[in-house]
C-alpha cells in the first residue's frame, strides 16, 4: 500500500518546533531514496538520470525520503519548479525530506521551505522526527548549528527521551564517515553521540555522490558490532557520480558508477536493505540488521 501524507497536514508543531509527522502505521513499512538527485540544465529533464531513478519510485510503494540537493545548483524557485517535479516531484505527498548544501545556495534556503511547506519543518530549522510503523524516523539538518549548545542538539535530546523507541533511524545531508571527495564530516559528532547514546540503528546520508555502506561504527568512530549504528551514504539519485578517494578503514562496500535508490524494510525489531540500481545497471548491495536493545 503506497503510504501518502496530507501535504498540508504533514508536520505537528508543539511547542513551535516540528516534532512529529502522522504516517499510517503497519508493522512492516517500505523507506525509499536517496540524495543529490535533480540536476537541472544538463539533461532533457525526461532524460535525465533523476527521471531513471524516478522510474524505480513508481514501482515501489511505501514512503520516499530524499536526503539533500534536491534541485541544483542553488534550489532557486525555478529549479525546484522545473527540475525537481518532473522527476521526483511526483512522490512529493508521500516524501520525508531533509535540506542539502545546494538548497542553501539561496538565502535560508527559502525556496525549498517555500516549495515544500510544513512538510519540511519549520522554516530555518528543517528538522523533525515521524513514526513510521513501530521505527522513529528523525530528519536533521547538517547546513544549520549543530554544535553541543545548539538549539538542534537541545531539540534531539528532548525528541530522544520522549520517544523511546526500539529501532530508530536518522537520516540528514553530510556524512560523518566517508571515502568520498569531500571526506569525513565531523559537524554533525554531537548529533551522532546522541544517537548512539540512546541506542539508534541507521544513519543514512548522501552529499558524496556515490554509494557507500560502513561497518556499526560508535560515536568515536570505532568499530561496534554490538551497539555501533550503521551509516549508508547514498547520494547516488541523479545528480554526475564521482570517484572515491582516501577508502575509510570501516568502509564496507563501495560503487561510485550506478544511480538508484535505497530500498529499506522496517520490520518491529530490525531491517533489511536493498541497494536498486536504475535499467541497464547491476550493481547492487543488500543485507539485514536487527535493532539495538
Amino acid at each position: 500500500m503506497i503510504l501518502r501524507f496530507i501535504a498540508s497536514c504533514a508536520v505537528v508543531l508543539i511547542l513551535g518546533a516540528c516534532v512529529s509527522t502522522a504516517i499510517t502505521r503497519q508493522d512492516e513499512q517500505i523507506l525509499v531514496g536517496a540524495g543529490d538527485i535533480a540536476q537541472c540544465g544538463l539533461d532533457p529533464v525526461e532524460k535525465s538520470q533523476a527521471a531513471q531513478t524516478a522510474l524505480l519510485l513508481d514501482h515501489i510503494d511505501g514512503t520516499v525520503f530524499a536526503i539533500g540537493d534536491l534541485a541544483y545548483s542553488s534550489g532557486t524557485p525555478s529549479e525546484f519548479q522545473n527540475c525537481y517535479p518532473p522527476t521526483w516531484g511526483r512522490f512529493k505527498s508521500r516524501t520525508l525530506l531533509v535540506p542539502g548544501n545546494h538548497e542553501y545556495g539561496s538565502l535560508d534556503a527559502q525556496p525549498y521551505f517555500d516549495y515544500w511547506g510544513r512538510q519540511a519543518g519549520e522554516p530555518g530549522k528543517g528538522y523533525y522526527a515521524a513514526q513510521l510503523g513501530t521505527w522513529r524516523i528523525i530528519a536533521l539538518n547538517s547546513n544549520i548549528d549543530a554544535g553541543m549548545d545548539s538549539e538542534q542538539v537541545r531539540w534531539l535530546r528532548d525528541e530522544l527521551t520522549q520517544h523511546k523507541s526500539l529501532c530508530t533511524l536518522a537520516f540528514w545531508h553530510h556524512p560523518i564517515f566517508s571515502s568520498g571527495e569531500h571526506g569525513n564530516d565531523p559537524k554533525m559528532a554531537a548529533l551522532w553521540k546522541l544517537l548512539f547514546d540512546a541506542g539508534a540503528d541507521l544513519v543514512i546520508t548522501a552529499h558524496e555522490h556515490d554509494y557507500e555502506r560502513f561497518a556499526p561504527l560508535n560515536d568515536r568512530g570505532e568499530l561496534d558490532n554490538q551497539r555501533g549504528i550503521r551509516q549508508i551514504v547514498v547520494g547516488t539519485g541523479g545528480a554526475k557520480l564521482r570517484r572515491f578517494q582516501a577508502i575509510h578503514p570501516h568502509s564496507v562496500v563501495r560503487d561510485h558508477e550506478t544511480f538508484g535508490v535505497i530500498k529499506l524494510e522496517l520490520k518491529p525489531h530490525g531491517y533489511e536493505w536493498q541497494f536498486v540500481p536504475v535499467a541497464g545497471q547491476t550493481f547492487t548491495d543488500s543485507g539485514k540488521g536487527t535493532c539495538h536493545d
